[in-house]
């Protein structure tokens, strides 16, 4: 601010000086003399050589012609007093002084952005006690006008320090908050540039990206958010974004299988359950489908059920017929014989496989031994034929087979 007023001075000063430099000079007297001095040296000449030439006989009349260069210096040489331009008064350019500072002045407090100036060196000054705000849960939340003062304090603050990643994901908070698109995108992208292997990073970016208007940015958000999926299959809020990243693209089989991985994950009497069962079903309105379901009816043996130890569970999978990588899994505690178990979507691995998006399917069922079952017990199991998928089909299958 010191160094802007000295420009500032600097300039009005120098303008100052242009103004007057030229009455500051000593005025030069405007006079004759100099005229009539070369008149008068006219004269003499002229008079030596009408002389030259009456010596020689060219002219006669000489008293004539005499009298004519006697009347032209007459002429030429009045015997009036000198006559000099009267000097300007320096003290008269003063108004002209002051109208050029007050003009300087005006047009600088109409557009020079001396109030944003103030502004925002009053933000500066309030920045500690924002960010204590904005960081203790127990303080009073910033408003709207809180916000982006806040937001015009981070970006002055990062301009001096633009590694901060905390900083630009505060900054990107804000620009969700203050739903200005342009400004959470940009905070987020330097912050995912400086630390991509940061979760909260990466989720915050992936959330920007989703909430885009552009396809392709949602696109990419939806690349990013798999690759944190991989890395916690149970992270909801990953889950969430995914399911409505996916709804958004018409993806409506994905959308569908992360918020029934929610369903699994989250507690029974969980407020969000009601909302996600609802997005579930306009999700299938919007697919034009139905639940996806397959029941399974499932006997055993009397001989072998006796060897089973009451910790046992069932294990039920599902998998494409090709891959033994399952689609579908449910685990039941060990009832009695025989029983059935209904698999859907909800039972889904992955939100990206779905038991719905099968052409055909194994259905495979095994004892998981509890503590103190028999050896032999963890060994049985049944599967079915591979079969083609039909949404309600039911399967019977027989535990007689035991792996060597």
């Amino acid at each position: 601010m010191i160094i802007f007023g000295l420009i500032v001075l600097l300039l009005l000063v120098g303008a100052a000086a242009l103004f007057l430099l030229p009455a500051l000079r000593t005025p030069r007297e405007v006079g004759v003399a100099d005229r009539d001095r070369l008149n008068t040296q006219l004269y003499h000449q002229r008079l030596k050589e009408l002389e030259q030439d009456e010596a020689q006989g060219i002219v006669a009349g000489r008293a004539e012609m005499l009298a004519d260069l006697q009347q032209n210096l007459l002429n030429d040489v009045p015997g009036e007093e000198k006559r000099t331009a009267a000097p300007l008064s320096r003290w008269a350019l003063l108004p002209g002084v002051v109208v050029l500072l007050a003009l300087s002045l005006g047009v600088y407090l109409k557009t020079g952005g001396w109030r944003q100036l103030a502004e925002w060196r009053q933000v500066m000054a309030q920045m500690p006690q924002l960010r204590e705000r904005v960081m203790n849960e127990d303080k009073q939340p910033l408003d709207r006008e809180e916000l982006a003062r806040l937001g015009l304090g981070l970006r002055t603050e990062l301009q001096q320090h633009p590694n901060n990643v905390a900083d630009w994901v505060m900054l990107g908070r804000i620009g969700m908050a203050l739903n200005n698109a342009t400004t959470a995108t940009q905070a987020f992208a330097h912050a995912y540039k400086l630390a991509p292997n940061e979760p909260e990073v990466a989720l915050g970016y992936a959330e920007v990206l989703t909430r885009s208007s552009d396809e392709q940015d949602n696109r990419d958000a939806a690349v990013l958010l798999r690759r944190l999926l991989s890395q916690d299959h149970q992270n909801t809020q990953v889950l969430s974004l995914l399911a409505f990243n996916a709804f958004e693209q018409g993806e409506y089989r994905q959308a569908i299988g992360a918020w029934e991985m929610m369903l699994k994950l989250l507690p029974p009497d969980d407020r969000r359950r009601d909302m996600i069962e609802r997005s579930i079903a306009q999700a299938r309105v919007q697919a034009g489908i139905d639940a996806a379901q397959v029941r399974v009816d499932i006997a055993m043996t009397p001989a072998l059920e006796r060897q089973l130890a009451p910790g046992s569970q069932l294990l039920i999978s599902v998998t494409d017929g090709k891959s033994p990588l399952p689609v579908a899994v449910k685990r039941l505690p060990l009832g009695h014989f025989p029983q059935s178990v209904t698999l859907s979507d909800s039972d889904a691995m992955m939100p990206e496989r779905l038991l719905s998006s099968l052409s055909q399917f194994q259905v495979r069922v095994q004892v998981a031994p509890g503590e103190g079952a028999a050896q032999s017990a963890s060994n049985v199991f049944g599967e079915s034929a591979v079969l083609p998928y039909t949404s309600g089909k039911t399967v019977a299958i027989t535990l007689n087979r035991q792996t060597p």
